[in-house]
């Protein structure tokens, strides 16, 4: 395994490292901003219908936990395909973001036990 896909695991969540590329990253002043693409693989769940790539949604940032004392910064390009028969656009279901928030879900679960105490 690449020990540096080994590395991104213990920072970003998996989920990103699993199904997005890593396309780019900029350090402004005490920001980390790391920018990913999901990936142009069909998702299984679609896989028994004709599907072509139809682009991608709207870039979104979110905020992940801090890494040596920056913020960090996720923006995300999720991909979106479209069914050939029914002209529907599809996508995969993402739980990226936490209900009410613009962060992960887990360091919005991380900073609502910090809140209790």
């Amino acid at each position: 395994m690449d020990p540096y896909i080994d590395l991104l695991k213990i920072l970003i969540p998996e989920l990103l490292i699993t199904h997005f590329d890593l396309t780019g990253h900029k350090t402004d002043g005490d920001i980390l901003h790391l920018h990913f693409e999901e990936k142009p693989d069909i998702p299984k769940e679609f896989s028994s219908i004709m599907v072509i790539a139809h682009g991608f949604h709207k870039e979104i940032t979110i905020q992940d936990f801090p890494v040596r004392g920056k913020k960090v910064f996720l923006h995300i390009k999720r991909r979106r395909w479209l069914n050939k028969q029914s002209k529907q656009v599809i996508q995969r279901d993402w739980n990226l973001v936490a209900q009410g928030t613009r962060m992960t879900v887990e360091f919005a679960a991380f900073l609502k036990v910090l809140s209790q105490y």
